[in-house]
């Protein structure tokens, strides 16, 4: 009996892992109102639900922001650049979809495709922004590497988040409980499975010694990024505390 009513039991480890994920994911829906610092905070939701992951969280709200601040310069220009990338393939999708004819079909398959390759390096770019010092253009030919190399965790990443979104969309009753749960702890959530998902792919390009002057960000070494591919390009531009 006493041992049901212990703090730290599983079930109140696990209520307040619940709790972590609600609060970060207000702290995320607020930081994200001004819509050009989505970037900057979907970066820091991966910071910190990657800390989550390995239990090294801490102070999820200082956490979050520490992450926010640093990163948000590369993140927003990042976000702006993946929405214009997204903006057009939508386009071309909604003009290519009332067309007729082989060759529409043909530039529709690859319209599709350029959009699923687009979802596999949104599912990397701000993890990575979040733990390795880079350029922009490194972190973002990163992504695309690593979502290749490592091309069955992307897809269940990819299936992971546009599943929950379609069936979020599925019918009226699915929209509101859909849209609750999204709002309560949905964003954060899915970071956490994630995250839980990318820890050991990151993990790998993790040197075995932190930096001491970066404290807990890295630059990628060339030599662990899939090599048959392409080498990364490696930079500081991470950010400063």
């Amino acid at each position: 009996m006493r041992a049901l009513f212990d703090m730290d039991n599983a079930f109140f480890r696990g209520m307040s892992k619940v709790a972590d994920l609600c609060i970060l994911n207000v702290v995320f829906l607020i930081c994200c109102i001004p819509v050009f610092t989505i970037g900057a905070a979907t970066t820091a939701l991966s910071y910190v639900t990657l800390k989550m992951k390995d239990g090294e969280e801490g102070y999820i709200l200082k956490s979050f922001f520490k992450s926010f601040r640093q990163n948000f310069k590369q993140s927003t220009v990042i976000w702006l650049l993946m929405v214009l990338i997204g903006l057009v393939l939508g386009l071309d999708f909604y003009i290519l979809r009332g067309m007729s004819g082989t060759g529409t079909k043909m530039m529709l398959v690859v319209v599709l495709m350029g959009v699923f390759l687009w979802l596999m390096v949104f599912s990397y770019v701000f993890p990575l922004q979040a733990r390795f010092y880079n350029t922009i253009k490194a972190t973002l030919r990163n992504a695309v590497l690593l979502s290749i190399a490592n091309f069955p965790r992307t897809i269940c990443m990819v299936a992971l988040q546009t599943g929950t979104v379609l069936l979020t969309f599925y019918n009226g009753k699915t929209l509101g409980y859909g849209l609750l749960a999204w709002f309560l702890i949905g964003f954060a959530a899915i970071a956490l499975a994630n995250s839980t998902l990318l820890s050991p792919v990151l993990k790998k390009l993790i040197p075995a010694q932190e930096d001491s002057e970066t404290g807990d960000s890295w630059t990628i070494p060339e030599e662990d990024i899939n090599s048959d591919t392409a080498a990364p390009e490696t930079g500081d531009d991470h950010g400063e505390e």
